[in-house]
């Protein structure tokens, strides 16, 4: 499968993911952590290469994102 870049990246959510686990003083492997109780296998690394924009994010991922920052999926896709 080919994954695209939008403007040098592989996502758009990756800054408000940072901003978002940030504001709930929540470090990249707490966020991780929750992320795989929620029954999304993912590593602290992924968080970082998230957030950096160098990651693909896929929807269901951005679902439970949104579940676990307690946030919109229009806020952290930017809408």
């Amino acid at each position: 499968m080919k994954i695209y870049d939008y403007k040098g990246k592989k996502n758009i959510c990756g800054r408000r993911v940072a901003e978002a686990r940030k504001k709930l003083d929540l470090s990249q492997e707490n966020l991780a952590a929750k992320l795989q109780l929620e029954g999304v296998i993912i590593e602290r690394d992924s968080i970082s290469r998230i957030e950096l924009g160098t990651r693909f994010v896929a929807d269901y991922e951005l679902l439970v994102l949104c579940k676990v920052l307690n946030v919109t999926p229009e806020y952290l896709l930017g809408l």
